[in-house]
């Protein structure tokens, strides 16, 4: 697909970017929307393969303006976070923005996570938002100011089989807040996206179920499913100085999807107890 954006072309010119889990998917499309502004980008991932393929795709569009490197990086290990921006700082010299993309999670019913599914989702989500974070500003944005775009869910009505991400992403959408007041005094802004059901290949791979997209489909209010360009747009927009005054902020990009229903429902049943007077213990009063 080309590349367009709505925005200036030289909007982000001289600006640098991280974007984690920027070599597929809605990471991708941030990275290359930024690109095609002008600003420099440094991509991060665990896997390499996934970052070469698509640094190299990037590299090669002539439309992309900016400069992409790459770091290998598990958000999980806060030394290869350390890693991740001192090596960015090296190879560009600062960082005006930290776009933190990178995450996962998997489809399955509370009782069934195990302690390790549950640690390695909420680490990844929670965690690893908060090491990059704090390792953003200590490195750089403390004495330089800079924008933090984080990334939530539609978890605000509670989701079906997703409870590590949910609480999570809940985490998330507070650590924005609270860190949006710490470094307001800094010149930090933090934010968060919240989007809803976007379909890419990567995502489809993950969830190991190829109806889930149908029946989001069929519950969207708006009748079509978002698109990765709608959400780099999002990000794109609070990075620019048009959010100046935009902080501490989750923005829902989901077509309303999360004034509605969510795809996973639960199973009918006529389990639930009726509480009865009569079944209350006598007074012996």
């Amino acid at each position: 697909m080309p590349i367009r954006s709505i925005f200036s072309r030289t909007l982000f010119s001289n600006k640098v970017a991280i974007v984690t889990g920027g070599a597929t998917g809605i990471g991708e499309a941030i990275a290359s929307e930024l690109l095609y502004l002008g600003c420099n980008v440094m991509i991060a991932s665990r896997k390499e393969d996934n970052l070469r393929a698509a640094a190299e795709k990037m590299t090669k569009n002539p439309d992309l303006t900016g400069k992409v490197l790459t770091t290998k990086c598990n958000v999980r290990k806060e030394d290869e976070v350390e890693n991740l921006m001192k090596n960015t700082i090296a190879k560009f010299g600062k960082i005006d923005y930290l776009v933190n993309n990178g995450g996962g999670q998997f489809l399955s019913p509370a009782q069934n996570i195990t302690a390790k599914g549950w640690n390695a989702v909420v680490e990844t989500n929670l965690t690893g938002t908060f090491y990059l974070c704090k390792s953003a500003y200590l490195n750089w944005m403390q004495e330089h100011g800079g924008v933090i775009v984080n990334m939530v869910s539609d978890m605000w009505k509670g989701y079906c089989y997703m409870a590590h991400s949910s609480a999570a992403r809940a985490g998330i959408d507070n650590l924005t807040k609270v860190l949006s007041l710490e470094w307001a005094e800094s010149g930090v802004r933090v934010c968060a996206i919240a989007p809803g059901t976007v379909y890419s290949p990567t995502a489809a791979a993950n969830y190991g179920d190829d109806k889930i997209f149908d029946r989001a489909l069929a519950l969207q209010p708006t009748g079509r499913l978002g698109e990765l360009s709608e959400i780099s747009a999002a990000v794109c927009f609070l990075l620019s100085p048009g959010a100046s005054f935009v902080t501490g902020e989750t923005l829902k990009v989901d077509g309303a999807q999360s004034l509605y229903k969510n795809c996973i429902e639960i199973p009918k049943h006529d389990n639930f107890p009726v509480w009865s007077w009569d079944d209350a213990p006598k007074s012996k009063l």
